[in-house]
């Protein structure tokens, strides 16, 4: 087997099949990275999302026996969208980040990569393959940095030349013994945006995040999300795209040659008030296809509440009071009570009356207090 030979063929194959970026790397341990995993856990600024297993994340022979090398691919994704919606007083939208635009780019990258898996097999049929999206026990940006994808940013995205940061990565470790490419130099240089406009101040210093202050965790959690974060929020109902957003490294990028990832207008930039009444099956239908959807309902219902007080949105009123004393879930119904408090009407006030008479699930008493004080004041 004529391994450089197959690089070049896996090359040739990956850009055939719309893989935009593939580099390679060894399977040697990611020593700095398991010194930074474990720092972060000690810190609690991990999500609870990933890998707990710090070894499993950064020791590829403990994924793959004889691992050799890994492939690294990048996916670009569009950062704008035509014909976006827009909202109103009465008709307010929430907004998905850019990467749930479309098809889930779990799915999308996993089919390339089980492409990619068929065509190496087809030229070495004992050839040992392992691959991952996101989802997997190593870290993806890791992967790309040391294969030359792009550089590992400030805002703890990877950011490539072509692409920008708006790239999704995934990753296949095999035993065959690639050459690999040289990483990028770092290119942020003496720039501090991301750090400096975080929502939250999730990015505590250069490259490092606590993943329990982003927006975009809080946004995929299942319980009520901390006061002092929801005004910060704003119409968010999945995710966060500041850091990237203004990024000099993406102005002007939008690369819209994926077309599964293609954004539908009306369902990444929802109605907020419509996003409240649905079933499980009806998210299923409308959002079970994006990214976005993998926590269920819930969250972006929660979202959605969160996004109705930032608007101050009074047609919201009858529907939140109706959360507020029917709603089986005390997360929804005590984020209810906290939005009409920010409403702040007389009907609002109503509401929360309304629904102190009957709720005596501890948590939601103590927003519909809340809610009172802050009308009242």
């Amino acid at each position: 087997m004529n391994v450089a030979q197959l690089q070049d063929e896996v090359r040739a194959f990956a850009t055939s099949i719309g893989i935009d970026k593939i580099g390679f790397t060894t399977a040697a341990p990611f020593t700095k990275l398991k010194d930074r995993l474990k720092q972060q856990q000690q810190l609690n600024y991990q999500s609870g999302f990933e890998e707990s297993d710090v070894e499993k994340r950064t020791e590829p022979l403990l994924l793959l026996d004889q691992a050799e090398s890994i492939i690294s691919i990048a996916v670009a994704y569009p950062s704008k969208m035509a014909n976006s919606p827009r909202g109103k007083k009465g008709q307010r939208r929430g907004m998905f980040c850019r990467a749930s635009w479309g098809e889930d780019y779990h799915t999308v990258l996993r089919d390339k990569l089980a492409q990619l898996e068929f065509f190496i097999l087809t030229k070495v049929p004992d050839a040992r393959l392992r691959s991952m999206v996101d989802t997997g026990e190593l870290v993806d940006r890791a992967v790309a940095e040391r294969a030359g994808i792009g550089w590992s940013a400030k805002n703890c995205s990877i950011i490539t030349p072509e692409f920008g940061s708006y790239v999704y990565l995934g990753e296949m470790i095999t035993n065959l013994p690639f050459a690999p490419d040289e990483p990028m130099e770092d290119q942020c240089l003496d720039c501090t945006l991301c750090l400096d406009v975080c929502p939250t101040g999730a990015l505590v210093q250069p490259g490092q995040l606590n993943a329990q202050r982003c927006i975009a965790f809080l946004t995929q959690t299942k319980h009520p999300i901390p006061e002092e974060f929801r005004h910060r929020i704003g119409n968010r109902v999945y995710g966060c795209d500041t850091c990237q957003t203004v990024c000099p490294k993406n102005k002007g990028v939008n690369h819209t040659h994926q077309l599964a990832f293609t954004p539908e207008p009306e369902r990444v930039k929802p109605l907020l008030l419509s996003l409240l009444s649905l079933s499980n099956r009806q998210f299923k239908e409308q959002f079970g296809h994006m990214s976005g959807s993998w926590r269920g309902k819930n969250p972006i219902q929660r979202n959605a509440v969160i996004a109705l007080a930032h608007f101050k949105e009074e047609s919201a009123i009858p529907e939140l009071t109706r959360i507020l004393k029917e709603d089986p879930r005390p997360m929804m119904r005590g984020t209810a009570a906290w939005a009409l408090g920010q409403i702040g009407t007389t009907e609002a006030a109503e509401g929360l009356v309304e629904g102190s008479a009957v709720d005596q699930e501890v948590t939601v008493s103590i927003e519909i207090e809340r809610a009172i004080v802050h009308l009242n004041n």
